[in-house]
């Protein structure tokens, strides 16, 4: 079965950066689309950026220019860096992946998530 698990996350001052990572299983990796979502407590599921299987990419408003999507197909792992965080970035990022034909922003393409990783900002 899809098995996705997020790292990279923690803690850190406004103005710095983070990688997140997501390392995926259990389906053919690099054929499907994935995307980067965020979370805060009582607040819907947002999407921040995905990447389709030709590598195209898409961006939130709010993060473009800051966060950038990538994959590696050799180590069937997804990346996320971002870049001049801001606190209102803070939240938990899960990834996902999309198995359908639409590749988008709106969480409820996706079929698979991550457990998630907290990316806090002060």
């Amino acid at each position: 079965h899809v098995q996705l698990v997020e790292s990279g996350g923690g803690m850190v001052q406004a103005g710095g950066s983070l990688r997140l990572s997501c390392v995926a299983s259990g389906y053919t990796y690099g054929s499907y689309c994935m995307g980067w979502f965020r979370q805060d407590p009582g607040m819907q599921r947002e999407g921040v950026a995905i990447i389709g299987s030709s590598g195209s990419t898409g961006y939130a408003d709010s993060v473009k220019g800051r966060f950038t999507i990538s994959k590696d197909t050799a180590k069937n792992t997804l990346y996320l860096q971002m870049d001049n965080l801001k606190p209102e970035d803070s939240a938990m990022y899960y990834c996902a992946v999309a198995t359908g034909v639409v590749c988008g922003l709106e969480s409820h393409w996706y079929d698979y998530w991550g457990r998630g990783t907290q990316v806090t900002v002060s």
